[in-house]
């Protein structure tokens, strides 16, 4: 494993050349530090809504995955699943269409390490061009910063080629190893949080009940073991019952499927990662699923007045 610490001024990138496909919450962060950084960006989008405030800035606006690749240092996908990424690179007008393909194809999604690991293979067979696995954590307001954290798969000589793009959007980037590493590695930080989120959310449900301000543990906490980002970040916004979104609880349900099927399949327990994905479930059934991880204070708030 190698990681890199790149500071939060990112270089200039005039002459960098990247596609980015799919721009909702982070794709569209994604963008805006490429084209704030001075990099040449086109985008595809199912959403012409979605594109337009990024056109604005300066991106171009492509009628398919393979016009926003044809021609790109590399090409950027942040997509919800999948098999909506295996559509925008194998579709039709896909990614392993564009002329000329692109340098390389650096998926920031989160999804399966298996499917991954097939879909990579599938790329370099039928057209030769890498693919590299960042999927990220630090969400939207990081990526705008160029503070993003990321986990990386793929073959050391495909990172490296990928590394003047990752260093315009991260704080750290940390090769883990083979193509699917990366994603290995994000459901083991998307499982440590849906716990934490949980253990805040039920921290301060207890404070409340022995009348303490929970909004005021974290700074009581600060610096000891029982300290976190998260405490950090969200205790405060979960006694204030602040829902702003900065998350979806659906997306979190998502990673911890995959990570339930992956152990599966490995034979391993993850008995508490269970508990945490039937929490997210009743969230989602009960119509939690677009709602910030604040949400899950409603949770701990049934049967109390």
């Amino acid at each position: 494993m190698s990681e890199q610490t790149t500071g939060t001024t990112a270089p200039r990138a005039e002459e960098m050349r990247v596609g980015v496909i799919g721009v909702g919450v982070m794709g569209s962060a994604i963008a805006r530090r490429l084209i704030a950084c001075g990099a040449d960006v086109a985008l595809f989008d199912l959403s012409d809504a979605a594109m337009a405030p990024l056109v604005a800035l300066g991106a171009r606006a492509c009628a398919s995955p393979a016009q926003a690749a044809a021609g790109m240092d590399a090409v950027i996908t942040s997509l919800n699943s999948a098999a909506i990424v295996e559509a925008a690179v194998f579709g039709p007008d896909g990614v392993a269409q564009a002329s000329p393909l692109p340098g390389l194809l650096i998926d920031m999604s989160s999804i399966a390490p298996d499917r991954t690991t097939a879909l990579a293979a599938r790329l370099r067979a039928d057209t030769g061009v890498a693919w590299v696995d960042a999927p990220l954590s630090g969400g939207a307001p990081a990526a705008l910063k160029g503070e993003l954290t990321l986990m990386i798969g793929g073959e050391a000589d495909d990172v490296a080629q990928a590394q003047p793009v990752l260093e315009l959007l991260s704080a750290r980037a940390s090769h883990m190893g083979a193509v699917g590493a990366g994603q290995t590695v994000k459901l083991v930080n998307q499982i440590l949080c849906a716990l934490n989120f949980l253990a805040v959310a039920e921290a301060v449900r207890f404070a409340e009940g022995h009348g303490i301000d929970a909004s005021q543990i974290p700074a009581a906490l600060a610096g000891g073991r029982a300290d976190s980002r998260i405490m950090q970040e969200f205790m405060a916004k979960m006694a204030a019952r602040d829902f702003s979104s900065t998350g979806r609880i659906d997306n979190m349900l998502k990673d911890l499927e995959t990570a339930q099927s992956a152990a599966l399949a490995g034979r391993i327990p993850l008995p508490l990662t269970s508990m945490a994905a039937d929490l997210h479930r009743m969230l989602v059934a009960g119509g939690y699923g677009p709602a910030d991880s604040a949400e899950y204070m409603r949770l701990f708030d049934l049967g109390h007045t």
